[in-house]
């Protein structure tokens, strides 16, 4: 081998070495439904000759597993047989070349009598045969038992409508399969779209269409029970208008760990008509005018037009020259850029709704650089069933441009510095003035109004003006307000602005009577308010001349806002439960007019930060701003302010651990300013109150009960786990299922199915290839989960349990555990059947003979299963032999195997095994022999066939034991003699007969031998001339004295026919003769007084064994046989030769005679042979001879001729 290697090697580089045809076809065994459409590969490589390769296919169907039945060919036409040449030809049944040495077998319309071992052959192209052509495989064709059902009817909804609709898919398929179930929604001739699915692998998942929708939980597909499927569709729109059904795959993993879809069923469609309601709008801008001053306010009104637009959501957003100003979603909460932000801060711009259809945009000082164009754009959203929103139609109108001008006009507040003094002597001005106020003391922001009042002493001279002055707190005063003589009103340098606004308002309420009014007080505003009264009088020359002036003054002392500015947070509820609600109040003190406005934002920090982040601020003028980290509150959040207060009440409902944490508030105190600006003027945070979110109080119980269960292989393992108790009747349960095994510390997953209804397969069963055995199940009840193991091994024992998770959903739509327990365990025992084998017990024992049939029967009276399969082995137990030898053995796939021990005794051939009927089981020895004898008994081992498909040996038994004795055929050889005692003259012959009376059997040989008996010396001799009763009574004598007797051989012929040597007192003078089967006759020719004895034939019986091969079964020696010879005086040559007569007679005549004679023999002679085959001899030489006489014939008649046969004489 060592020298092979490398010599191969180098033929491989040389090119000698060609390469292996090898066909394969798919693995097998391969599970398909009836009536489906089924494609079997097959592949060829290695070959030699063109690209393209032909492929046949054949089947053996198991009727017939022998027989070869041809389907289709790619090279062959009329390759089908009858029962496929329709079906070929109608294209049912086609061969589809995926490339030149690759195919693929389609049979369109499976039939069950499809069933049955297929085989691809590759016809051969090579030079020579080398590789295998063939390749074959198994298809089982199952039932269809598939079914979709769903009733059919027509459903009229309107848009934003539920929809439900179930269906209900169940199989009666016996092997292990898993099944996918899709709604699916069709438009007339348009492609079906898939709404939601649920996969063979327990996964939810949807088209692009509806992706979205089911990922908001607004698409839902239920399971109910084991076989009802629920499709919900929350809220309806017109696109989902069609025709809804449910189709149902069933798929079957094959050999190659793939999943086929083996059958698809598509249920009655539903219906669903969708009337949409008319969500047209139009949105229009207004303003007043588009001319606009610096200072001026600008109001644009966005005004929405639809049906329904109060049921409705939708979102505003303004624009400035394509630049964002703000946006305000559903909640009517406006977000500014950061432009804007300050202007609104300072109360210069507003953004608001003031109804469900109008939203406003407000800019109370305009700027030169606000000239240019303004719009808005509304959004239509939807809200989905977790509160988000998702953006539908939007629409914008035209742009509204406006210039705003620059103020042209400069007003230039002239107060006279000096008056001129009318000299002594002329005309005194008697005026009084007295100043008057509302009030003494204000609050800040409150109006203060003062009056100034001019007494005169008589009507009036001329005319008045008057000087409004603030002196402050120190000491310095201001010019507010002046009213000329000619009634013009010139506000203060430092009063212009707010003069322009309003703030500030002198009026001359009557001719002696003059107002100021302070409009929104600040804290600067307090002081010592004056009224400078200035009487002016025409002189001659007509000029205005002074006549005197009065001055009078009060204090007004202004409370700031802030003063005693505080703010408190309290909650009832420091702790609560999911799903609970709670309330939060800002208390603010004092208590503020309406005027005064307080924004209050509540703060929030989560558990486990350390940061504060904005929740939600109700603002100054009433609306609600949600901060960016607010999004999880926005639903389930209310904010509130008492009308008579400004104090604020946060309530958070549903709430859950995103809500839990320290919460705070702060309180600004706002003030507007004069030209509708706002001044924060202080700011005060709350105390801190710490939300405690529980969850609930578990009530999960699972059973805790043990039980024990022992089963048989290959029985599938109920295992129940059973939740008594849940907390919720929302509760979702993830079961972990568990094995602990003996030989582990800890148990190992098995398998894991999630609150949603996932499946995840734990270590173990991927291990232990458990994916394709494991079945679990929820019932209806929802507290029982099944896991069904299928098809159990003894590797499958251990201790099983349950591993309960409560899950429940929180209020913000999040799935969290609640609680978790374990089950009682479940000991499970997986034993292989009992074993039932057993055998018949019988005893026996058989006596035959040779050659004859031996029958032995092992009958199996019962058995572990009728599945098993036997083994069956007969063994012998050989006399002198302690240990048994295997004769043959019969194995599980009924293939008869020879022991050694039929090698070893020539029992090949001669053994023969039938099954009569199943568990009876007979072998036949045929032709015996004696060596065959000795105690037979046979051996059964039962497999049995394991879950996982390898066989196992489950029992054996050994049957009763029966000893088999071959014997030979009993002696019943015979000798007689048929001639007596003879006296003969000398010279004559005599003749001695060996008659065999009776034989063994019919195909038995003899060997015979005569003998001549002489007394040896010192013995007694008997006279040859002895009579009858002399020789009889010398039978009788002592052993001692048949020592005394000597034996010589005349002539022996063997049972093969073989001569053996003449004796020599007798050689050349004996004749030997076969007369018949039975009778064998010795002449002894001129006899000699020394002839004179006894003599007797021994016959030796001869049969075949089994083998073949002959042996000695007996011996008979004949009754002695008494010969006397006379010796004549007188010679009987002289006689006849002195007389011709009597010379011709003896000498002459006789010839003829003898030639006659010797034909006659040689006639008889050739007969006999060809008509007894068991009297031929060795070589084919018959048993009756006839010696061919020799003449010795003197030519001078001195003595007669004689005539001898000896042995030896023919050839």
């Amino acid at each position: 081998m060592k020298c092979f290697l490398p010599v191969l090697s180098c033929l491989a580089v040389l090119g000698v070495v060609s390469a292996q045809r090898q066909v394969a076809v798919q693995e097998g065994p391969l599970y398909r439904t009836e009536g489906s459409h089924i494609t079997i590969w097959c592949n060829v490589s290695g070959y030699q000759g063109p690209s393209e390769q032909n492929f046949q296919w054949s089947i053996y169907l198991p009727s017939a597993p022998e027989r070869e039945v041809q389907i289709v060919s790619t090279v062959d036409s009329s390759f089908p047989y009858a029962i496929y040449t329709q079906r070929v030809r109608s294209g049912k049944i086609y061969v589809e070349r995926v490339q030149g040495n690759s195919a693929l077998l389609h049979i369109t319309d499976l039939q069950a009598r499809d069933a049955g071992e297929y085989e691809c052959h590759t016809p051969n192209t090579d030079e020579r045969y080398f590789g295998s052509y063939s390749a074959k495989m198994n298809l089982m064709v199952i039932p269809d038992s598939l079914q979709s059902t769903a009733v059919r009817h027509t459903l009229h909804r309107v848009e934003q409508d539920p929809l439900e609709l179930t269906c209900e898919v169940a199989t009666e398929t016996l092997q292990h399969s898993h099944l996918s179930v899709a709604w699916l929604r069709q438009r007339g001739g348009e492609k079906p779209v898939e709404v939601i699915a649920l996969s063979r692998d327990f996964v939810l998942q949807s088209s692009s269409d509806y992706a979205q929708r089911q990922s908001l939980g607004e698409v839902r597909l239920d399971k109910l029970g084991s076989s009802t499927f629920r499709l919900t569709v929350f809220h309806l729109q017109p696109s989902d208008q069609g025709e809804f059904y449910c189709e149902a795959t069933e798929w079957i993993q094959d050999p190659d760990g793939s999943w086929y879809p083996m059958t698809r069923k598509r249920s009655e469609g539903t219906v669903v008509n969708v009337q949409p309601t008319d969500k047209e709008f139009t949105v229009r801008l207004e303003t007043d005018k588009r001319l606009y001053t610096v200072g001026e306010p600008a109001e644009f009104r966005c005004i929405l037009e639809g049906q329904n637009t109060p049921d409705r959501y939708f979102a505003v957003s303004w624009a400035f020259n394509s630049s964002l100003i703000a946006s305000m979603g559903p909640n009517a909460v406006p977000v500014l850029n950061s432009e804007f932000t300050h202007r609104e801060a300072r109360g210069q711009l507003k953004v608001a709704k003031e109804s469900d259809s109008v939203f406003v945009l407000k800019i109370y000082h305009l700027r030169q650089e606000d000239s240019g164009k303004y719009n808005c754009r509304v959004t239509e959203r939807e809200k989905t069933v977790t509160g988000e929103f998702i953006d539908k139609e939007s629409k914008r109108p035209k742009n509204i441009p406006i210039i705003v001008l620059p103020i042209t006009d400069n007003w230039v507040v002239k107060v006279p510095q000096h008056h001129q003094i009318l000299p002594q002597g002329h005309l005194e001005s008697s005026i009084s003035v007295e100043v008057a106020s509302n009030a003494s003391v204000v609050l800040e922001g409150e109006n203060l109004h003062l009056s100034c009042s001019i007494r005169t002493v008589g009507r009036p001279l001329g005319r008045f003006s008057v000087i409004w002055q603030l002196v402050d707190r120190q000491n310095r005063r201001s010019n507010i307000m002046w009213l000329d003589r000619d009634g013009t009103v010139q506000p203060g340098t430092s009063y212009w602005e707010r003069s322009s606004f309003g703030g500030v308002q002198m009026e001359q309420v009557q001719p002696n009577s003059f107002s100021l009014g302070i409009f929104n007080s600040r804290r600067e505003d307090e002081g010592q308010y004056e009224c400078h009264v200035t009487e002016w009088v025409r002189a001659v020359d007509g000029e205005w001349q002074v006549v005197g002036e009065r001055r009078a003054s009060t204090l007004v002392s202004i409370t700031a806002l802030e003063t005693g500015f505080a703010v408190t947070a309290i909650s009832r509820t420091p702790g609560v439960t999911y799903s609970d609600s709670f309330d939060l109040q800002c208390i603010i003190k004092p208590h503020y007019p309406a005027r005064v406005p307080v924004s209050v934002t509540w703060r929030f920090q989560p558990v486990g930060t350390a940061e504060f982040h904005d929740l939600v601020t109700f603002t100054r003028d009433g609306g609600v701003q949600w901060g960016d980290r607010s999004s999880s509150f926005r639903t389930r959040t209310a904010i509130e302010k008492a009308e008579s207060s400004n104090n604020v009440r946060l309530s958070i409902s549903r709430a859950s651990d995103t809500e839990a944490g320290k919460y705070q508030c702060v309180a600004e105190l706002w003030r507007r300013n004069y030209n509708n600006s706002w001044t924060r003027l202080a700011e005060r945070t709350s105390n801190l109150l710490e939300i405690r979110v529980l969850q609930p109080v578990t009530k999960l119980q699972v059973s805790k009960s043990k039980r024990t269960l022992t089963l048989v292989e290959n029985r599938p393992i109920q295992l129940n786990c059973s939740v008594k108790s849940q907390t919720s009747q929302n509760s979702h349960f993830a079961v972990l299922w568990y094995v602990h095994k003996p030989s582990d510390a800890d148990g190992k997953l098995i398998l894991k199915t999630t609150h949603n209804s996932a499946f995840e397969y734990g270590t173990y069963a991927e291990e232990e290839g458990l994916r394709a055995r494991l079945q679990f199940e929820r019932h209806v009840s929802g507290g029982l989960f099944s896991l069904t193991v299928q098809r159990a091994e003894v590797s499958d024992s251990g201790s099983y349990y349950c591993h309960v998770e409560e899950w429940l959903l929180s209020p913000n739509y999040a799935w969290y555990k609640l609680a978790e327990e374990v089950s009682g365990r479940t000991e499970v025992t997986v034993k292989q059947p009992d074993s039932r084998l057993k055998l018949s017990q019988a005893q026996g024992n058989l006596s035959v003979l040779e050659t004859r049939q031996v029958q032995l029967e092992c009958v199996v009276l019962n058995r572990t299963s009728a599945a098993s399969q036997l083994l069956v082995e007969w063994f012998v137990w050989k006399p002198n032999h302690p240990e048994r030898e295997t004769l043959a053995r019969l194995s599980r796939d009924a293939t008869f195997h020879y022991g050694e021990q039929a090698a070893k005794n020539n029992l090949k051939g001669r053994l023969h095994l039938e099954s009569p009927s199943p568990g009876v089981y007979r072998l036949f020895i045929q032709n015996v022999a004696v060596q065959d004898s000795g105690t037979y008994s046979c051996r059964v081992e039962e497999w049995l066939p394991s879950p996982g498909g390898t066989w196992y040996r489950r029992a054996e038994d050994t049957a009763g034991q029966t000893a088999v004795q071959v014997m030979r055929p009993d002696a019943a050889l015979q000798v007689d003699t048929v001639v007596p005692n003879a006296t003969v003259s000398e010279k004559a012959a005599f003749q001695l007969d060996c008659s065999i009376v009776s034989r063994s059997s019919q195909d038995s040989r003899f060997a015979v031998a005569w003998y001549s008996l002489r007394t040896k010396a010192g013995g007694k001799r008997g006279s040859p001339g002895l009579e009858d009763g002399e020789e009889e009574g010398e039978e009788g004598e002592e052993e001692e004295q048949e020592d005394l007797t000597e034996r010589t051989a005349l002539l022996s012929v063997g049972p093969d026919a073989v001569f053996g040597p003449e004796g020599s007192p007798w050689e050349g003078r004996l004749r030997f003769q076969r007369l018949s089967p039975l009778l064998y006759r010795l002449t002894v020719l001129q006899a000699s007084p020394r002839d004179t004895g006894n003599y007797s034939c021994r016959v030796e019986e001869w049969l075949p064994s089994p083998q073949k091969e002959w042996y000695r079964l007996t011996e008979e020696e004949s009754a002695p046989i008494g010969i006397r010879v006379l010796d004549t005086s007188s010679t009987l040559q002289s006689s006849i030769c002195s007389n011709d007569a009597l010379f011709y007679f003896v000498f002459f005549y006789p010839f003829p005679i003898f030639g006659i004679l010797i034909i006659t023999i040689l006639l008889v002679r050739f007969k006999s042979r060809n008509s007894s085959k068991n009297s031929d001899g060795k070589n084919g030489v018959p048993l009756l001879w006839i010696k061919e006489p020799h003449l010795n014939y003197s030519p001078t008649c001195l003595e007669p001729p004689v005539l001898s046969i000896h042995p030896g004489a023919i050839d």
